[in-house]
């Protein structure tokens, strides 16, 4: 791919990765609750779902999507259903200092990195992207091998930068979060935000 194209496609994910979306309020969310170290469980399984994502556009599977939309809402509406799911147990999650947070530090790291994968998997920016824009990059006149490669790997260098950014802004905005009052608050604003990226994903298209 030409020197010019690499550059957009570099400009392009950067700005996408920093946009507030489900990854990178699921990473932030984990790491008040559990730690930036403990969230990198959390961190791989979303890096999971951006690597599957990716090679299975490379694959074609975003000319499948486009050829046949029943699919395409299939997996939108599961997606749209997890997004929720999210909301609504981000809405019920208790607050009362950090007692409260007790019971979510025990979650193991398998269930950190599975939740993750969910997450990224219906990741209303991530599927927009996968499908519309990242085959867009790939030069049909040039090796696809070395291309695909390169395309990968500048999205996951960027995907965690901002993933460490969003640790340790959780981290900090963790002792701000003390005060039960605020807790509650802060989890009744993740969960609106989880639904409303399920609503973003139900109106998307491919």
């Amino acid at each position: 791919m030409a020197m010019k194209t690499w550059w957009l496609y570099v400009t392009a994910v950067f700005l996408i990765s920093a946009t507030p979306g489900p990854n990178m309020l699921h990473v932030m969310v984990q790491s008040i609750h559990h730690g930036p170290r403990r969230a990198l469980a959390s961190m791989a399984g979303l890096m999971s779902a951006v690597l599957l994502c990716l090679l299975a556009s490379a694959a074609g599977l975003g000319a499948l999507l486009k050829a046949s939309p029943g699919l395409y809402d299939v997996l939108r509406y599961a997606g749209v259903a997890y997004l929720v799911w999210l909301g609504v147990k981000a809405w019920r999650a208790p607050a009362g200092g950090a007692a409260a947070a007790l019971p979510q530090a025990r979650r193991s790291l398998p269930a950190l990195y599975a939740v993750g994968l969910g997450t990224g998997l219906s990741n209303p920016k991530l599927i927009i992207f996968c499908a519309a824009l990242f085959p867009q990059f790939l030069d049909p006149a040039r090796p696809f091998a070395p291309q695909l490669a390169i395309l990968v790997a500048s999205f996951v260098v960027i995907e965690a930068f901002w993933y460490g950014c969003y640790a340790l802004g959780g981290r900090s905005l963790a002792r701000w979060l003390a005060p039960a009052n605020r807790q509650r608050l802060f989890n009744r604003a993740t969960g609106v935000m989880f639904i409303g990226f399920g609503g973003l994903l139900l109106g998307s298209r491919v």
